[in-house]
């Protein structure tokens, strides 16, 4: 069997998120065991296997995606990296549709430069009191704080870009909160320093309860991110830089109760799984 390892959400080698990406033939799927213990070994913050449907499915691949520790609901850069290997892997052109269990229909769109943009459900945040203990596990005060529905994550608004990145939390209190929250993980953003930039807002993503301490670029937590950023600049068509360690840019465009989000993804290993 074999299985990928692609940086998303970037157009060059080493930086964006790697993602393990597993093609399966038609049939059942493995045992959820087994496909978390592939993801721990892989040790990325997620891995993506996917199935391919009967033609006659309302999709054409099926998708579940694995962190090192649980399987997740619903994740960005595991699906565009899954989308870039099947063009590349079975020369799949066009759009594609992969069936989730939790997340409904997702689509990925190819593009001639070989972009691919990925249509997601939107996930609006309904603003909250800050919990208990929030400013103390990031080490600064949030200016406000919303709950995203479904996808499970804390958006945490800070005052500029500068506050974003100098963020060292402290991981085990973000992992108690979290759980006591029964949040995913925690976003913090922040609008860009100025115009004429590349990017319109930044952001970073902890979820050290999923095994996942700071995830590179997270395309899922753009499902928040863009209404928010939208409906705050009054404007569509905006682009997240992620400022991890290894950055990503996402390009977002809100479309009702879906969010587009675009990016490039690069191989960087082909292997044979054994076990």
């Amino acid at each position: 069997m074999r299985i990928h390892v692609v940086d998303a959400f970037i157009d060059r080698p080493f930086a964006g998120n790697p993602a393990g990406v597993c093609l399966l033939d038609a049939g059942d799927w493995p045992e959820a065991a087994w496909m978390q213990q592939v993801a721990a070994e892989m040790g990325h913050s997620e891995t993506a296997f996917v199935r391919q449907l009967p033609a006659d499915e309302d999709a054409d691949w099926e998708i579940r995606w694995f962190a090192p520790l649980v399987e997740t609901n619903l994740c960005g850069h595991a699906t565009l990296a899954a989308a870039h290997t099947l063009r590349r892997e079975r020369g799949v052109v066009g759009a594609v549709r992969f069936r989730s269990r939790f997340s409904g229909i997702l689509t990925a769109h190819a593009h001639h430069d070989g972009s691919i943009t990925l249509d997601f459900p939107a996930a609006p945040g309904t603003e909250v009191p800050v919990p208990a203990g929030l400013s103390e596990a990031l080490g600064v005060m949030p200016e406000a704080t919303f709950r995203t529905g479904a996808l499970g994550d804390l958006l945490t608004v800070l005052p500029d870009e500068a506050t974003v990145r100098a963020v060292t939390p402290d991981l085990d209190a973000v992992a108690d909160l979290t759980r006591r929250e029964g949040l995913r993980g925690v976003i913090t953003t922040a609008p860009a320093p100025g115009p004429g930039l590349e990017y319109d807002f930044v952001s970073r993503f902890f979820s050290p309860a999923e095994g996942i301490l700071e995830d590179p670029v997270t395309g899922s937590a753009h499902t928040a991110l863009a209404p928010y950023w939208s409906a705050r600049m009054a404007r569509n068509g905006l682009t997240g830089l992620q400022v991890s360690a290894r950055t990503g840019l996402v390009r977002t465009a809100v479309h009702g109760d879906r969010v587009h989000l675009t990016g490039y993804a690069v191989t960087i290993l082909d292997g044979t799984l054994h076990v």
